[in-house]
């Protein structure tokens, strides 16, 4: 027998039996599907940290208020502000790692514009805070050092507040109320979306930072030089813990901390946070898919089993094809075609679905869902695989079978 003999024949096998076939090559269906669905999804929701990551800007510490003492009682993280912009220049003039480090308050507010009002949060920044958070504009631009030492009361709007107070009309040179006072919006920002707590980063407003204390957000928790938080970005990923070490340090000796007391402040490593989150839902898509590449050994057992079935049915045709001339080698490969080729059967058909859920799971779901072409060849070559393995014992034993016995055998 040729080679083609040996596929027209496994093939002629397959058809006349094909309900027995569609059920033994269900579990690789199921397998294949799964595994490139379960890797869709998990590719997707590491594209959704990944886009989280660039919305908040690379290399971000973040250093806020820690607990303070006042006679005897201890109070709350962040229960009183003692971070203050000199704080921030320190940082960025004595950490080697630190690109920049930018002062913030943080408040909300009402905002108004014509007849729409809107409330919203209120950001009192300096310019080091554009490059901290890596925020680009869509129109106009980003306020001046001058802005900031003059209190100019200048603004810029993100994409939530534009679509819900503006209406259309392009926001740059208008003149809008936030908190009664009014403000000239010099800029539009680029959208950010939302933060990994769920904040929509484009619903704020952003002036200087001194206009905010002085302005908007002030009062004695604010007087003076004192801020909410400090962003700080270093240059590099791999400097991000080097700054935290030596923030700390620094900060300490700022602020008069004696060993053994407890900081007055705490730093939050935010690429840390995230690439946890990443690392978490990597390990959780390929658990998920291993789960699904059970399927695929259960079906490769069914194969086995069905093909041991039809081994043991097709007995005496396969001593009469010894009779006339077959080798063992003959047999073997129209056993072992046959097994593959109902695998590859099931891996098409799995393949096709697997597509499909993912699409499915796209738009019906709302959950994000990437195809990796990579995964389908993964999914296919292993349907393939398990039809060798669990299908060459099976086909072995129709080999090795003696052809008179196979001939008396009813």
């Amino acid at each position: 027998m040729t080679y083609n003999d040996s596929i027209f024949a496994a093939i002629k096998a397959i058809r006349v039996n094909v309900l027995r076939s569609v059920l033994t090559a269900l579990g690789i269906i199921i397998g294949v599907a799964a595994v490139i669905i379960m890797i869709a999804v998990g590719a997707g929701a590491q594209s959704q940290v990944d886009n989280l990551i660039k919305s908040l800007g690379s290399n971000l510490v973040l250093v806020l208020p820690g607990t303070t003492t006042s006679g005897g009682a201890r109070g709350a993280r962040g229960s009183r502000p003692t971070l203050t912009e000199d704080d921030a220049i320190a940082i960025q003039n004595e950490i080697d790692t630190a690109q920049v480090a930018a002062p913030v308050v943080r408040g909300s507010g009402q905002l108004i514009y014509g007849n729409q009002n809107w409330s919203t949060v209120i950001y009192g920044v300096t310019p080091e805070f554009k490059e901290a958070k890596e925020w680009k504009m869509k129109d106009g631009r980003w306020f001046s050092r001058d802005e900031v030492r003059s209190a100019a009361k200048v603004a810029l709007v993100g994409k939530t507040i534009i679509e819900n107070v503006f209406e259309g009309v392009d926001p740059v040179g208008e003149i809008i109320r936030v908190k009664r006072i009014p403000f000239t919006i010099i800029g539009t920002l680029a959208p950010k979306g939302e933060t990994p707590m769920g904040t929509d980063q484009d619903d704020t407003v952003i002036v200087p930072l001194s206009t905010a204390k002085k302005r908007l957000l002030g009062g004695r928790r604010l007087s003076g030089k004192l801020v909410r938080t400090i962003w700080v970005k270093s240059y590099t990923a791999e400097g991000v813990d080097e700054s935290v070490r030596a923030m700390t340090e620094l900060l300490r000796q700022r602020h008069r901390i004696q060993p053994g007391q407890p900081d007055d402040f705490y730093v939050r490593n935010l690429s840390q946070i995230l690439q946890a989150r990443a690392d978490s839902s990597r390990v959780m898509t390929l658990l998920l898919a291993a789960v699904a590449s059970v399927s695929l050994i259960v079906g490769g057992i069914g194969i086995m089993n069905i093909m041991l079935v039809s081994v043991t049915e097709r007995t005496r045709e396969i001593g009469l094809r010894m009779a006339v001339g077959a080798k063992g080698i003959d047999i073997l490969l129209q056993f072992l075609i046959e097994a593959v080729t109902l695998s590859l059967i099931g891996g098409i058909i799995g393949v096709l679905l697997g597509l499909m859920g993912s699409v499915g799971i796209a738009e019906i779901g709302g959950w994000p869902a990437i195809i990796q072409i990579e995964s389908v060849f993964l999914a296919f070559g292993f349907a393939a695989t398990v039809g060798i393995f669990f299908g060459f014992y099976p086909a072995k034993k129709a080999a090795m079978l003696d052809p008179i016995e196979a001939l008396r055998y009813e």
